[in-house]
């Protein structure tokens, strides 16, 4: 019977599957892997300026790497080294000492992340359900959930994350220690939030619940793992523990709600008025993201727990090892971190990060073996037998196979538009890049335009502030860059030549970056920067109170200072931009 080959195909029904069918399964996942990251490569080198969303605040401190002259006394870049996680900088560093470009290991490296990921995640799949089938779904679910967004592509720390831990999976389901302990340490280097996790699930893996009674392991190597790991964990920690920071302190709660950068429409937005979107929504303190449910095939995970209820039924969820346990597991500690987070806001990093890693991987290993198991009881004979009439139901088996193939190989990414979705950024003004490259080393530019945001990526040379590094999660780097907005602010927008000069003469700019509409009052509303100032429910917060009063003032027609230095003191005009040369305008006469 055709079906019955393709069943013994698929899945091999004696639940002994052979070794060709193993290698079968796993080339083939590593093969989407490769597409995948392939696909992704093509959007990285589509032009000569490109760069990762995110990488432009991770990475563009790590070409002090390859040359050490580089941001000079940078609030920014030090920053961003100092919360550099060790093995991640490391590596960075490694690197570039053997000649690779940061820029150029960071578009590479995701693809190769992704290869470990698939390689790692197949194996875990294989310690709960021994069907090579299901690692191959369990692997081309989590790739398409992962190059949905921009976590492996942005080739930073958190890029890391779904490797490591499966790699840590992997070992502790396997019992083999001193891998797993390596696991360990290699999270703690490089995102240690998920330390916590992992020491979380050795803790819990020495406690028992079987028949509805709470025992201890009789299971020796549980303790091992546990006491053992558990030390490995604490050594790591105890680097972040004793680390001063020039940075510091940690924001507190009281400070973060008086921030409008923190509220609602804020560049940060992390409280919000309704509670379901805080604690449940896509935000740094709730669970759920747009993408955690792309693909939708992985919502059958949801269907789990109801086939193990009825697994009588299920033959071939007999060949699930007791190693199930560890899905569980997982979601117990990393719900359980999530509200301690919460609990200790802001002391251990976002909420979001303890939950959204694990529960994708969560997610793509329990849809897996759902799939699967659907998949064998479709295919078997069972399943037309003591029919009158199998023709249309063995049509159904095979169609569903069908589908089912199609749905997993072709979806993505014949049918969704843009896929993958790395969110890289794409520059538009060579040749503005090109005139701060030539400047020295030590310039320092200052702008309120989105654009500033890739100077330091593509020009190499310091930004006085930009919205895509105002992060403010440490109070002793944001308290000094919310001061440089406010002035870059008041100054931009002074009537008064000499606000203009006092603020440059401070900070030591050397040029100006402005837009041909920066001095009208829609400029403000649309630029996202000021935006949230514009609309903020804090009126008494300073930033709030300044940019709405230059908001009414440009309104009633007021005229900036530095509009009027344009005619005489532009150094490059390109496309709808004009750089502005500080010592031009250091020169001018205000009264002249």
């Amino acid at each position: 019977m055709f079906t019955n080959q393709i069943h013994r195909l698929l899945i091999a029904p004696n639940g002994k599957s052979s070794r060709w069918q193993m290698i079968f399964w796993f080339s083939l996942s590593m093969a989407v892997s490769i597409i995948y990251g392939f696909l992704a490569l093509q959007k990285a080198f589509s032009a000569e300026y490109v760069m990762q969303d995110d990488a432009r605040q991770h990475v563009f401190w790590m070409l002090r790497f390859v040359d050490e002259n580089l941001f000079p006394n940078d609030l920014i870049a030090d920053y961003f080294q100092s919360v550099a996680p060790l093995g991640y900088s490391s590596l960075y560093h490694s690197l570039a000492n053997l000649g690779v470009h940061p820029l150029l290991f960071n578009k590479i490296l995701p693809s190769i992340l992704g290869l470990l990921t698939t390689g790692y995640c197949f194996g875990v799949c294989l310690q709960i359900l021994p069907i090579p089938i299901a690692g191959f779904m369990a692997t081309v679910m989590l790739n398409q959930n992962l190059w949905m967004k921009d976590d492996l592509a942005s080739g930073t720390a958190r890029g890391f994350v779904y490797f490591l831990f499966l790699a840590f999976l992997y070992y502790l389901l396997r019992k083999s220690l001193l891998p797993c302990l390596v696991t360990i340490v290699l999270l703690g280097i490089f995102y240690p939030q998920c330390v916590f996790i992992s020491v979380g699930i050795l803790i819990l893996r020495i406690c028992d619940w079987q028949t509805g009674n709470f025992r201890l392991s009789r299971q020796r190597h549980n303790y091992i793992f546990c006491v053992v790991g558990t030390g490995v964990a604490f050594s790591v920690m105890l680097i972040y523990a004793l680390k001063s920071s020039d940075f510091a302190p940690v924001i507190t709660v009281a400070q973060a709600k008086q921030l409008p950068e923190l509220l609602s429409g804020g560049r940060s937005a992390f409280f919000f008025d309704n509670p379901f979107i805080h604690y449940l929504g896509d935000t740094r303190g709730g669970i759920f993201s747009p993408w955690l449910f792309s693909p939708i095939t992985l919502c059958f995970a949801f269907f789990l727990p109801r086939l193990w209820q009825f697994r009588a039924k299920y033959p071939l969820l007999g060949q699930l090892t007791e190693e199930i346990v560890i899905l569980p597991q997982i979601l117990i500690i990393s719900m359980g971190m999530f509200i301690i987070a919460h609990v200790l806001l802001f002391r251990l990093y976002l909420p979001s990060r303890y939950i959204g890693y694990s529960f994708r991987i969560v997610l793509a290993l329990s849809s897996a073996i759902v799939l699967t198991t659907i998949l064998d009881t479709v295919l078997s004979n069972n399943f037309f037998r003591g029919r009158v009439n199998p023709l249309p139901r063995k049509f159904f088996a095979l169609s569903f196979t069908a589908l089912l193939a199609i749905s997993l190989l072709f979806y993505y990414p014949v049918f969704i538009k843009k896929f993958p979705k790395p969110t890289y950024v794409t520059g538009g003004f060579p040749q503005l890049y090109q005139f701060f490259q030539k400047q020295p080393k030590d310039t320092l530019i200052a702008s309120l335009d989105r654009e500033v945001d890739n100077l330091p990526t593509f020009s190499q040379r310091s930004i006085l502030a930009g919205r895509e590094y105002a992060i403010p999660w440490h109070f002793g780097y944001y308290s000094k860059f919310r001061q440089r907005t406010r002035d870059l602010i008041q100054a931009e927008y002074s009537p008064n030549l000499a606000d203009v000069k006092n603020m440059m003469q401070k900070y030591g700019v050397n040029f100006w970056l402005l837009r041909n509409d920066t001095f009208t009052p829609d400029y403000i509303k649309k630029n996202k920067w000021l935006k949230q100032y514009l609309v903020s429910k804090l009126k008494e917060d300073e930033l709030v109170k300044l940019t709405n009063n230059i908001f009414q003032d440009l309104q009633k027609g007021s005229v900036p200072a530095l509009s009027k230095m344009i005619p005489n003191c532009t150094a490059i005009g390109v496309q709808n931009y004009v750089v502005l040369d500080a010592k031009c305008i250091a020169n001018i006469d205000e009264n002249s």
